[in-house]
């Protein structure tokens, strides 16, 4: 596996980067397991959500948040105040590929072996906490999906049994994408500015929200270094990993093998 600490990056460029991820891990390109962030703060939407239906478009525009639709599925998320996540791999790799439920686990292992690690008591979500209520529920007003962060799925990590990791996974024929949240800070909360909703509903929903989730921002700091995760995985992993620093530390232009390569603008 390759650890890629890439750094941060609009929300176009972030889901772009992982797209082409993606199609390298199809043409048998190593597993990579990319950590990053947002700059500036931006909201995504899953793959099968239409901005139009999920996202007051009007008032993202006027604040100049940006957006971009994931390669994978699940519901809308601001990313603002948190560490991000990506692995793209083989379904064919021994180590990181196989069936849905295995990629889950093994990724959430590692993530949260690399909290606790990092003193944070995370823990995976049970399977009496998805069927206990936390799942997605109806629809909100207008027939905006609820956020992301407002429902818990089984394999994905809590902390004091709320949210802590959101996680979406897509598989091709021959190789899979997940991609994964972790709040730092309760940034994300203001995702509820920007749902297609009447403007009654968004005080309760931010509400829900804020019950549903919780940030690591008490034991790490809301603005904890991306490179701090990245040591604490490179940990874990051992000599499992090759690590690369840095936004151009891959060549993302050539699907397999990465090289590194020197500083270069990407169109």
């Amino acid at each position: 596996m390759i650890l890629w600490c890439d750094g941060a990056h609009d929300a176009p460029t972030n889901m772009e980067r992982d797209r082409t991820l993606l199609r390298a891990a199809e043409s048998g390109a190593a597993p990579v397991l990319r950590l990053f962030q947002f700059h500036p703060p931006g909201i995504t939407i899953g793959v099968h959500q239409e901005a139009e239906d999920e996202l007051d478009l009007g008032r993202l525009a006027a604040d100049g948040m940006h957006w971009a639709r994931r390669p994978t599925g699940g519901r809308a998320i601001l990313h603002v105040e948190e560490w991000t996540y990506s692995l793209a791999t083989p379904i064919a790799d021994p180590g990181w590929g196989g069936s849905r439920d295995d990629a889950y686990r093994r990724v959430s292992r590692l993530v949260v072996a690399s909290l606790i690690r990092l003193g944070v008591p995370a823990e995976f979500a049970s399977a009496r906490d998805e069927a206990g209520g936390r799942g997605a529920g109806p629809r909100r007003t207008g027939g905006v999906a609820p956020p992301c962060f407002a429902s818990t799925a089984r394999h994905e990590v809590v902390l004091q049994g709320r949210k802590l990791v959101g996680s979406a996974q897509r598989r091709t024929a021959t190789a899979l994408l997940q991609q994964g949240s972790l709040l730092l800070g309760p940034g994300h909360l203001r995702l509820v500015d920007y749902l297609r909703m009447p403007d009654a509903d968004r005080a309760p929903e931010r509400e829900r929200l804020a019950r549903a989730s919780i940030d690591a921002g008490s034991w790490l700091g809301t603005e904890a270094p991306l490179a701090r995760w990245a040591d604490a995985l490179a940990a874990e992993l051992g000599g499992a990993a090759t690590r690369r620093d840095g936004p151009d530390a891959l060549t993302l232009a050539e699907p397999a093998p990465y090289t590194s390569t020197a500083p270069r603008t990407e169109a």
